[in-house]
């Protein structure tokens, strides 16, 4: 009898054990509430901004929440500033209707147009909008987003002014019998389109770069130039704001406008030129561009 019940007691004591390690174990398993570590959906502990784009990819931006924008405001009607020193027009719309479309605040610095350009690719600014043409050499070090817009640039002279009758094959500047005006100088705006071609057209020596357009009239209307090339919208502002000048009728050139980001930043790009071409399909980017350029 004292047999038996000494072999009850052991068997009790198994099964208690057994019960206390079950229930050890189950409190080693993972539990159904979120764990503290942080995960990939977490938000990122570095500087950058990380933002999910159109497309489902993440971009950063330098700081969180914003879009920092570059541009050189003395190209109306793209970018210029109001009365109180406020930068407008076309360029920063487009870029405040992309940057409400990423869920980021805009943010708009004016520099110069060189200045600007090296700024994106020391990643000082994250987008550059500044009725920039597409070039071989500025891809690069730049990555350009789809065109948003096409500029026209002209030439434009004093009135009475008919040396000039318009271009040849090769950008060379013109009299009336075809003849190429070897002694003339030609104002433009540094690190612009413009000035490549009429340097590369007829010499530096034939070329009097300024740091933006409204010196370059204010040279041609001072006599230190003989003309100026710069883009049609600006043109037109600035011939309806200083008589005297004229427009020729003949176009110089015409090219694509576009932003860009620094080369490599293909996930800011990419959700930049997706929100661009959202704003182009439903009509925003043209309603804006309207706004500031009239139909001839």
């Amino acid at each position: 009898m004292k047999a038996m019940k000494r072999l009850t007691a052991l068997l009790l004591a198994a099964v208690m054990a057994f019960a206390l390690a079950a229930c050890s174990d189950q409190g080693n398993q993972p539990s159904s509430t979120p764990s503290q570590t942080p995960t990939s959906s977490a938000p990122s502990q570095g500087p950058d901004d990380t933002q999910p784009s159109q497309a489902g990819a993440e971009f950063t931006t330098i700081e969180p929440g914003k879009l920092l924008m570059v541009t050189n405001a003395a190209f109306p009607p793209y970018e210029m500033t109001d009365d109180s020193g406020n930068v407008i027009g076309i360029d920063p719309e487009i870029a405040q209707a992309i940057a409400d479309k990423l869920g980021l605040e805009l943010v708009i610095d004016d520099i110069d147009f060189d200045a600007a350009l090296i700024s994106v690719q020391e990643n000082r600014h994250d987008v550059m909008l500044a009725g920039l043409s597409y070039r071989e050499d500025r891809d690069l070090v730049l990555d350009f987003t789809d065109k948003y817009a096409t500029g026209i640039q002209v030439i434009i002279v004093n009135e009475g002014d008919d040396t000039i009758a318009g271009t040849n094959d090769e950008l060379q500047l013109v009299d009336a019998d075809g003849n190429v005006l070897e002694d003339i100088q030609i104002g433009v705006q540094r690190g612009t389109t413009g000035e490549e071609y009429c340097q590369s057209a007829h010499g530096t020596e034939h070329v009097t770069s300024l740091d933006n357009g409204s010196l370059a009239v204010q040279a041609l209307i001072n006599g230190q130039v003989d003309c100026v090339v710069i883009d049609n919208g600006p043109a037109q502002e600035y011939v309806a704001a200083n008589p005297g000048l004229t427009i020729l009728k003949a176009k110089y050139v015409e090219e694509d406008y576009c932003a860009a980001v620094d080369e490599g930043n293909t996930a800011l790009l990419d959700a930049i030129n997706n929100a661009l071409n959202e704003l182009i399909a439903d009509g925003t980017v043209q309603r804006i561009i309207d706004k500031y350029i009239t139909a001839d």
